[in-house]
């Protein structure tokens, strides 16, 4: 019977637009070549247009043509007031038919709106289109029925009488997980990603993949979130095993409004092998409020309260970089923390943003959050490792061109800075420039400039400029009013299993002292090499990493105390700041609910062997002044420490909705410094963990 449904195109209607309500003339939108026609005839007019210019643009998807695929597919689409045409819904057997309706409809020009007493209104519709559809069917084989009205947004008069009982009216529509296809970040998390990395970067997309956090509507022409989540659904149908399993805490969709609200966890309970203490542990309860309203707005908040005791070399560091005048710790990557029942520390924390597209090619964010530019697991531009901040982020998309800028309101802690029992604040703005130059190849070009608070300066308006390259701005300002780095990264896709990518990062260039050869410690410059392998030895979601990573001492540093490349004392890029070098190994497997994955990581890296000695270029947080000498710097100088960090987890996606999971995972660090002193000494660990965790962030134990 499949031989000869190509000929049934030619006998049967392309569309069928039942016709539920015959509206006032008057009240139909109009396209411009309607606008002399008499008004009885509107109505028609308004219909066949629409038609014509669906037929003239619609393109078959290969797949459907491939699977000879015979269906209908229905939109609901409104005309509204400012006479744009909106999708609002689309039922369809394939996202390639979504996508190709969404395009069209989008080539649509803005018309003349429908009215009601003069007045402009919206006015929505229901339109059936049946497929296979092609654009050179002749017109005659159309059906002369009408786009079926679903709702005009003002009442009849008569309906005016009812306007008591608006309330009730409210109602919910099926919820159809709009997150999925909204502007809403998807969550910083490594294991999250790793799911449809490889679809993004297949060879011949037009896919930016190092500016993130993505859009869920960046990502899902690439991967069917929606088909994903339907295919872990669990056949479970009471309203506890429901909530637990498959769906948010609470849902509500309305007509051009959804949100959700969950509760998230990260409990976990653990041993440090080589501690005195019984038990490491965390405990946080999490409020997680997200939605959207229409088609270009959408908020997200999570509320954390953390209480936590980790292993000894992790509780070390944190206690090391606590701040000037509160607070027994700073957790890395969280927040400041008071002290809790004598050993633990209590650390409450709070991220959200408001994201909005007022058009095709623009995204804007203002939030309290993190962001990342890389492809690698490290990144030595932007990190997600320190503690969220304060930003507002402009992304600009369009043709082979991703433009990222971002602005950021950043602390530094420390008692040497902090006056009037307040941090002190420094401001720092990114411009980030993705250029897909062919099918397999993207380059891209970074730079960040930092500025303190001096003279009650506040954040320099100099700096708001979109265009790339401050370094004119800066010396315009004064020599020592910003401290600048700029950044090459790249990315070649050999296939769509093997890929390579790179970041190179310059700090206060002086091409005498980089080629002089002498080793000059104005040479400062880091650079990253890496390769991931997607579905190794063609096992299905077995992705493998490879990346090399090493920065030169004082990089990220400077003579002013505060313009170092950090926030909260942890830095902005690689948490272990500079003087170093380091290989990451990482493999990870996903099947159906359950995923694991291997990390290990080994390093060279510089210490100072006291704070207030010699300082040799690791930490960031120092003033150059304190150098020991002006040439021959090279990376490990000072107190030369290897070290060796390996990581196993295994897990279970509890929920597949919130990215709740149930785990287990052990920790083997080794640290060996040449010279031990106070700070850093030659120590083992062996940390296990079980827990439960709404993975939305990443933890990072490899410091």
């Amino acid at each position: 019977m499949t031989r000869f449904y190509p000929l049934l195109i030619f006998f049967l209607p392309l569309f069928v637009f039942p016709q539920s309500f015959k509206g006032d003339p008057e009240r139909f939108p109009q396209f411009s070549e309607c606008r002399e026609v008499g008004f009885d005839k509107q109505e028609l007019c308004f219909n066949t247009a629409l038609k014509r210019k669906i037929k003239e643009e619609f393109l078959l998807p290969a797949v459907v043509a491939e699977d000879n695929y015979r269906g209908e597919m229905v939109v609901l689409f409104e005309v509204t007031s400012d006479g744009n045409f909106q999708v609002n819904y689309i039922n369809a057997a394939y996202p390639e038919l979504k996508a190709e309706l969404n395009r069209i409809f989008e080539t649509l020009p803005k018309i003349s709106p429908a009215t009601y007493n003069s007045r402009p209104i919206d006015m929505q519709f229901r339109m059936p289109i049946n497929i296979p559809l092609e654009a050179g069917v002749p017109s005659a084989v159309m059906e002369e029925k009408n786009v079926s009205i679903v709702k005009a947004e003002v009442p009849e008069p008569q309906e005016e009488l009812e306007i008591t009982k608006e309330y009730e009216q409210i109602k919910p529509l099926d919820f159809n997980h709009p997150r999925l296809d909204s502007d809403i970040n998807i969550p910083l998390s490594h294991e999250f990603y790793s799911r449809f990395e490889d679809e993004v970067n297949m060879v011949g997309t037009n896919f930016h993949s190092a500016s993130k956090p993505f859009l869920f509507s960046e990502v899902k022409d690439y991967y069917n979130f929606e088909e994903e989540l339907l295919g872990l659904q669990k056949p479970v149908t009471s309203w506890i095993g429901r909530k637990v399993w498959n769906e948010h805490l609470f849902k509500f969709q309305g007509e051009g409004y959804w949100f959700t609200v969950d509760f998230g966890l990260d409990v976990q309970v653990g041993k440090d092998l080589d501690s005195e203490l019984d038990v490491t542990y965390n405990n946080t309860r999490a409020a997680i409020f997200q939605g959207g309203l229409g088609k270009n707005l959408n908020f997200y908040s999570v509320v954390y309260e953390n209480q936590g005791r980790f292993a000894d070399y992790f509780n070390r560091y944190a206690e090391s970089i606590r701040p000037g005048n509160e607070g027994a710790a700073i957790i890395p990557g969280r927040g400041i923390a008071k002290p809790f029942m004598g050993q633990g520390y209590d650390y409450p924390v709070a991220e959200g943003y408001l994201s909005f597209s007022p058009g095709k090619f623009f995204n804007l964010q203002f939030g309290h959050g993190k962001n990342f530019i890389g492809d690698g697991y490290r990144s030595l531009l932007l990190s997600d490792n320190a503690s969220p901040y304060p930003y507002f982020k402009l992304n600009t998309t369009f043709w082979k061109i991703k433009y990222t800028n971002t602005w950021m309101s950043l602390r530094d802690v420390r008692p040497e800075v902090t006056g009037e029992d307040s941090y002190r604040t420094k401001f720092m703005a990114n411009h980030y420039l993705s250029y897909n130059v062919t099918k397999k190849l993207n380059i891209g070009f970074f730079e960040s400039v930092m500025w303190e608070n001096d003279n009650n300066r506040g954040f320099d308006l100099n700096y708001l400029n979109p265009v790339i390259f401050y370094r004119a701005i800066e010396f315009s300002t004064g020599a020592q009013a910003g401290n600048a780095i700029i950044g090459l990264t790249g990315k070649y896709k050999w296939s769509n299993s093997f890929l390579t990518y790179g970041q190179w990062l310059i700090d206060e260039f002086s091409s005498t002292d980089v080629f002089g050869g002498e080793g000059s410690w104005k040479n400062k410059h880091g650079f990253q090499i890496g390769t991931k392998y997607f579905n190794a030895f063609n096992i299905q979601d077995l992705h493998l990493q490879l990346e090399y990573n090493q920065v030169r001492p004082y990089t990220y540093s400077h003579n002013t105390i505060t313009l170092n490349y950090g926030h909260a004392n942890q830095s902005m890029a690689h948490l272990w700041g500079a003087n170093f070098r380091e290989l990451v190994a990482i493999a990870r497997y996903k099947t159906g609910r359950y995923y694991g994955h291997v990390k290990a990581i080994y390093g060279e890296r510089g210490f100072d062997f006291l704070d207030n000695g010699a300082y040799y270029g690791g930490n960031i947080y120092r003033t150059e002044e304190d150098r020991p000498f002006e040439t021959g710097v090279e990376i490990g100088q000072g107190n030369t420490t290897q070290s060796f960090f390996s990581q196993a987890e295994v897990g279970y996606i509890v929920n597949p909705v919130t990215n709740l999971k149930f785990f287990g995972s052990f920790i083997y660090r080794n640290f060996n410094p040449e010279v031990n002193t106070v700070n850093h000494f030659k120590n083992t660990a062996y940390w296990f963990n079980i827990g439960l965790r709404t993975d939305i962030f990443n933890w990072y134990y490899d410091m």
